[in-house]
């Protein structure tokens, strides 16, 4: 079914600058993604909005509507490199593997390894690739189907 608004002369078509707060409301509790989405490109948009939709958030019954928002938020205030240090950090942890091990496997040092897991150095964009499909490829195998001989 879709979102509808009740006792308020706007749509869910119409900006989320209009919903006001019953709407905001009525889109957290009973909304989906496409609508939480609205809400904080809204709100990342036009910071103005930011009291309305804490206002919404304390009232709303559905608390991860509100969480899934308020990491939308998040998300959007992060810089490239905070975002491609995340993704480092997340494909190294899915390898499973020692930082020596990981760094022979990329061809680097475990102290270089170390800056770039730390944040203090940026690695480039084919040391992250890199690292991403050496997590793939210890992953894959964890996820294949077993074989169960009886």
């Amino acid at each position: 079914m879709p979102l509808a608004f009740r006792n308020i002369d706007v749509t869910p078509n119409d900006p989320v600058e209009a919903w006001g707060f019953e709407g905001m409301l009525a889109a957290l509790d009973r909304g989906y993604l496409q609508h939480w989405a609205r809400i904080a490109d809204a709100v990342h948009a036009n910071p103005d909005l930011r009291a309305v939709f804490e206002e919404a958030a304390d009232a709303a019954e559905s608390t991860s509507a509100v969480e899934y928002v308020r990491l939308l938020l998040a998300m959007k205030g992060r810089s490239p490199s905070e975002i491609a240090h995340d993704r480092l950090v997340t494909a190294f942890r899915k390898t499973r593997m020692t930082q020596q091990q990981v760094a022979e496997r990329l061809g680097t040092s475990r102290p270089r390894l170390s800056t770039y897991l730390s944040g203090k150095v940026t690695p480039s964009m084919d040391v992250l690739v890199a690292l991403e499909s050496l997590a793939e490829e210890r992953v894959a195998p964890l996820l294949a189907p077993r074989l169960v001989l009886m």
